[in-house]
């Protein structure tokens, strides 16, 4: 019989030691409800107690939570069809009002999808493209000239008074905090993660795109072919010097030369005036008389003499 009774006191000690602690792990928080009603909060990891079949637990994250949102078409102030997604960062700051409100953390992501994808549609379709793809301290390239953008219904909004990305970003996470409290929820960031373009509006862009580099193209080959015909220009300047002071040397070399030839010519057949006047009639014979020509001379003419001493 005693035994009996240590046994059954055992099973109800480990019956309530089962069922009466319970573990609160790091990156936890957890609501504590009797009968469905909620008495209390844990926020401190580790070994906690509660009543067995009386007492429920209800555990919740206390990390920093992800929430995605589907890719949504809107339009843009300027008319212009763009594919926004979104992406948010949010945390559990309330667990009993969280668990009256939303439950779970699919409530939670349902939540977040009905404010955020309102206030992401009504900034996208209140502010222009521009602004949404590009930051306020965005620099044009050199030699891109930035306009005034045409707003439909508006008037032209000059390129200092336009808003930029981080800015309606602020706006968003801003007006869509408001909201969140209420459900126990602290929102903490909002970004765009990604800004896809419908194909008419993708066109547009592409067109635009490639119209401003063909411009700058432009001004680059311009300017390269003011440098081709300068550096031309000078180029055939010092060809022409080099050639002219060529020919100057090449003339100057050439009367040289002739003049010492002359100069030895005249020494040679100065020394025997009867040999250098055989040899220029030799030349002379050799330049007149040609194949088939016939030469008619008289006997005493000089041109016939040395001819006549060769019989």
């Amino acid at each position: 019989m005693r035994n009996t009774v240590l046994i059954i006191i055992a099973v109800v000690a480990i019956v309530v030691a089962m069922g009466g602690f319970f573990v609160v792990e790091e990156g936890q928080q957890a609501l504590v409800t009797q009968f469905g009603r909620p008495i209390g909060t844990v926020s401190q990891a580790g070994l906690h107690f509660k009543i067995p079949f009386i007492q429920d637990v209800h555990r919740f994250q206390s990390r920093i939570l992800k929430w995605d949102g589907d890719p949504n078409q809107i339009p843009t102030k300027d008319k212009r069809y763009i594919w926004i997604d979104t992406t948010a960062r949010w945390k559990i700051v309330d667990p009993l009002l969280y668990f009256k409100t939303v439950a779970t953390e699919r409530g939670a992501q349902s939540r977040l999808d009905d404010i955020i994808d309102s206030v992401v549609r009504d900034a996208v379709s209140g502010h222009l493209l521009v602004e949404l793809v590009r930051g306020k301290d965005y620099q044009a390239p050199a030699g891109v000239k930035e306009e005034v953008f045409e707003v439909e219904g508006a008037a032209d909004v000059p390129v200092e008074k336009l808003a930029g990305r981080e800015e309606i970003l602020d706006s968003i996470l801003a007006r869509a905090r408001v909201a969140t409290p209420e459900y126990g929820i602290e929102l903490i960031d909002v970004q765009i993660k990604r800004i896809n373009y419908v194909e008419q509006v993708r066109t547009r862009v592409y067109e635009r795109m490639i119209a401003e580099r063909k411009k700058v193209a432009a001004e680059y080959r311009s300017e390269g072919e003011g440098e081709q015909a300068d550096i031309l220009g000078q180029m055939q300047k010092e060809l022409k010097t080099i050639e002219s002071e060529a020919y100057q040397t090449a003339e100057e070399i050439r009367g040289k030369a002739d003049a010492k030839a002359a100069a030895i010519f005249a020494d040679a057949f100065g020394g025997d005036p009867e040999f250098y006047g055989f040899m220029r009639s030799l030349e002379a014979y050799r330049k007149s008389i040609r194949e088939n020509a016939k030469l008619v001379l008289s006997t005493d003419s000089d041109f016939y003499r040395y001819l006549q001493q060769a019989k």
